[in-house]
């Protein structure tokens, strides 16, 4: 019995590869960290983990990420995946779901090394989990958020056809900032899917963790 079936899921776009993170490439990870996510005067993250001293910085990714790993159960998960372009970490994608096999929806969260950013990649490695989620999970729906001021990520949103879907008010670095929630479903999807074909590998092993159940509501 294999008894951690994610480390054999890859899922490969036109330029990126996207692995479920592992430790090996933790480390890496936090390199990558370090050498910047986004100007110091901005903030996108609802948790401001990149305001951390180098050194704490390092121990709150590596305890998030075994946190995020140690709660996987069946339908209830998250997945961060590690995305690489011709074997260099740029970043990372995260997938996560609670009771999939009821609700059919997931939400996603992301960021990119700072010299990485303004390429597409963000784009492309999102639209990856949502082609996985829509087209081989079968999801009817998915969530994201960014603050109001975080134009990249909600641009990255409009592209791939999400709709504002409410807001919420936060904390942030001890002031008041707004976030916008957003959605898309998966009819909605088929309009701006992109024109290249995601590749799989490994999924099947996988179904039991992902899946959680089966449903028949495939509306």
């Amino acid at each position: 019995m294999e008894p951690w079936p994610l480390r054999h899921l890859v899922l490969r776009t036109p330029r990126l590869e996207l692995r479920p993170d592992d430790d090996a490439s933790l480390l890496e990870l936090c390199e990558l960290a370090l050498g910047g996510v986004h100007p110091p005067e901005q903030m996108p993250f609802l948790i401001p983990w990149t305001d951390a001293e180098p050194e704490d910085m390092v121990g709150k990714i590596m305890r998030y990420h075994w946190g995020e790993r140690a709660g996987c159960e069946p339908g209830s998960w998250g997945i961060n995946f590690l995305v690489r372009r011709d074997g260099e970490l740029i970043g990372s994608q995260g997938l996560y779901a609670k009771q999939f096999a009821v609700t059919r929806e997931v939400s996603t969260g992301s960021w990119l090394g700072q010299r990485f950013q303004r390429h597409g990649f963000g784009t492309e490695m999102r639209a990856a989990v949502l082609l996985f989620a829509f087209d081989h999970l079968a999801a009817i729906q998915a969530r994201s958020a960014a603050f109001t001021d975080n134009v990249n990520s909600l641009r990255v949103s409009e592209k791939l056809g999400y709709l504002p879907d409410g807001s919420d008010t936060a904390v942030r670095r001890g002031e008041r900032a707004v976030e916008t929630r957003l959605l898309l479903t998966r009819q909605r999807f088929a309009g701006f899917r992109p024109d290249w074909t995601l590749e799989v590998d490994g999924l099947d092993g996988c179904r039991g963790l992902l899946l959680g159940g089966t449903t028949t509501n495939d509306s």
